[in-house]
């Protein structure tokens, strides 16, 4: 007979109860420790992110009518008002890639520019190099040519000049070439010679009798018809039809752009600028005519060396709208005229523009990224 002695069982079972209760303590330990070292962890993220506003703001634009909206803007001080503590400095430049080029580089942090270049460098980098912020002006390009040249078929064996090689006008050249039968080659050869030059030089080789026509923004185009005796060939606003925007002769010739890693770090920076942008070009669409121009050629003659002719500046400024939409509608064919320019290749073009900071500082939803984006 097994005798049981009083308090045997209990030993055992009183071990058990104290290894039980260090091993769920132990569980709770660690669950504690790695909430904590979870939170510390974001918090330590946190901080080393976090938003600030930026030193310094570096903006690149043209000294072209086409780009009003710096000018007056960095004339009247509405974007320096609007950047607060933030710096503001600025670089001209004659077109958009070599923009591109400063701004992927981090010489500047956002420019205006034609839709082309900031497209192409979207495309090239896969989607991490520029974002569409807001639009800035709309209209003001031409064809303008020898008064001889009557037709699309006078164009053969020609010689006509685009500010820069894959800039917003040279791709509309050539996809209008292309759609007129003609071949272009990117290195200038083909049935019609494109010779990308500097504007201002464009407009002595003309006069030279050097070139036959240029594909130009305003005031270029205005200059070479008051000023050099050519005729307007094809008005741009005549290819557009409004499919895409809505909006028929509307395209889109300049808009803002910031450089990604700049925007991710500065957001109220950015929101800032697009406060005075925005200053800016409800001024350019209230202020009376005279002062219009008056400002404008003060700030051209700060940025580009000299003002304008009264008639040159009226002329260009009639064939212009300025406006906060990018009128995103219009990138599928502005794309597609890239790609069929051989300046670009085809690719997805989703998430090219974050439009939420515009419509939040315009107070608005509707300004549409056309589904290629955030608005």
């Amino acid at each position: 007979m097994t005798r049981i002695v009083a308090g045997e069982s209990a030993v055992p079972k009183r071990k058990r109860a104290i290894e039980a209760a260090l091993a769920i303590g132990l569980v709770l330990l660690i669950a504690v420790g790695a909430v904590v070292a979870s939170t510390v962890s974001r918090n330590t993220e946190a901080q080393a992110v976090a938003p600030t506003p930026a030193a310094e703001l570096k903006l690149g634009y043209f000294g072209n009518v086409t780009h009003a909206p710096a000018l007056v803007g960095i004339k009247e001080g509405f974007l320096a008002d609007s950047l607060g503590g933030t710096t503001l400095n600025t670089e001209t430049f004659n077109a958009g890639p070599a923009a591109i080029e400063a701004l992927n580089a981090g010489a500047i942090d956002a420019a205006y520019i034609g839709p082309n270049p900031a497209i192409n460098s979207f495309v090239k980098s896969q989607g991490e190099s520029v974002r569409v912020i807001a639009g800035a002006a709309a209209g003001g390009a031409q064809l303008v040519v020898k008064p001889e040249i009557t037709s699309a078929a006078d164009l053969e064996g020609r010689t006509i000049a685009s500010p820069q090689l894959g800039g917003t006008q040279d791709v509309a050249l050539r996809a209008w070439l292309t759609s007129q039968g003609y071949k272009t080659n990117v290195d200038g050869s083909g049935d019609v010679a494109i010779n990308p030059t500097d504007n201002a030089q464009t407009l002595k080789l003309f006069q030279d009798g050097k070139l036959d026509g240029a594909w130009l923004p305003e005031p270029w185009a205005s200059r070479l018809v008051l000023q050099a005796g050519a005729k307007v060939l094809v008005d741009e606003k005549d290819l557009w039809d409004g499919t895409g925007t809505g909006k028929p002769g509307e395209f889109p010739t300049t808009i803002l752009i910031v450089n990604q890693k700049f925007a991710a770090e500065h957001p109220d920076t950015v929101k800032a600028l697009l406060a005075g942008h925005a200053k800016s070009v409800a001024w350019l669409n209230e202020a009376p005519a005279d002062q219009k121009a008056a400002v404008i050629n003060s700030a051209l003659e700060e940025s580009a060396g000299a003002a304008l002719a009264d008639d040159v500046l009226a002329r260009s400024l009639a064939n212009i709208t300025f406006t906060l939409d990018p009128l995103a509608g219009a990138y599928p064919r502005l794309l597609q005229d890239g790609v069929d320019a051989g300046t670009t290749r085809q690719a997805e073009i989703s998430g090219l523009f974050d439009l939420q900071a515009l419509n939040e500082v315009a107070g608005t939803s509707m300004i549409s990224a056309a589904g290629l984006g955030q608005d």
